[in-house]
């Protein structure tokens, strides 16, 4: 019981089933919980079915509406450090992540010095299909806001593809991040960051969604840019 994937959902029924099933073919002794946000469309009970697959091994927290994926994933990791996992990963449910890179984001915290690594989209050998250019333009252009600001030396700081040492979520006060959106994934390394926490990143390519609806919007944009200002001058 060394290892975890924590999964946020929603409205993922036409992808839930087929991630899971990719996590446990590896077969590198990774478990996943998945945290359910009132999902509409049965993802829960897809994944409840599942759990007679997968005894011992697959997990579901469900929550009572849509909370955000940052209170997700907080949720997630105290769930994660409860029960004793010492690598927790983050990942997406819909194929965008390739659950076969999560082997090269656990070693390079095992067995190569990092406390945190990254599935990076934006450093040599990263890559991004699918995406329009516009949405690459938005992309990078976070990316460079946020590593100018703050100073931070990570070329994806957006990346939802990561694993933490389990030492790491425990010295971060989880209650008190602020950010629910992308930002969240933004302030995480950079609290961890500052912490003296070591930071890698690994290539990955980012694919784009088949199926589902991407979760989007310009709140989340809003918040990831005024977000950044709000770490770099510790405005509440």
């Amino acid at each position: 019981m060394e290892k975890i994937v924590i999964i946020p959902t929603y409205n993922e029924k036409d992808n839930i089933g087929a991630i899971i099933d990719a996590v446990f073919s590896l077969q590198q002794g990774f478990h996943i919980l998945v945290i359910d946000d009132g999902s509409p469309d049965g993802t829960a009970q897809l994944v409840k079915e599942k759990m007679q697959t997968y005894p011992g091994a697959l997990f579901i927290e469900e929550r009572k509406g849509k909370l955000g994926l940052g209170t997700a994933y907080i949720h997630g990791f105290k769930w994660s450090l409860q029960r004793g996992y010492e690598y927790i990963c983050e990942m997406d449910a819909d194929f965008s992540h390739n659950p076969a890179d999560l082997e090269r984001l656990y070693q390079a915290c095992k067995t190569e010095g990092a406390d945190i690594a990254v599935g990076s989209r934006y450093i040599p050998g990263g890559d991004v299909k699918n995406w329009p250019a516009s949405r690459i333009f938005l992309s990078k252009g976070a990316s460079l806001y946020t590593r100018l600001l703050l100073g931070m030396p990570v070329k994806d700081p957006t990346a939802g593809f990561v694993c933490y040492k389990a030492n790491v979520l425990r010295a971060i006060n989880l209650d008190a991040i602020r950010f629910i959106g992308y930002a969240f994934q933004i302030e995480m390394k950079y609290v961890a960051w500052k912490l003296s926490f070591k930071l890698r990143e690994v290539p990955i390519t980012f694919v784009d969604r088949k199926y589902g609806v991407s979760k989007m919007n310009s709140g989340i944009i809003e918040e990831g840019i005024l977000g950044v200002l709000k770490l770099k001058f510790g405005k509440k």
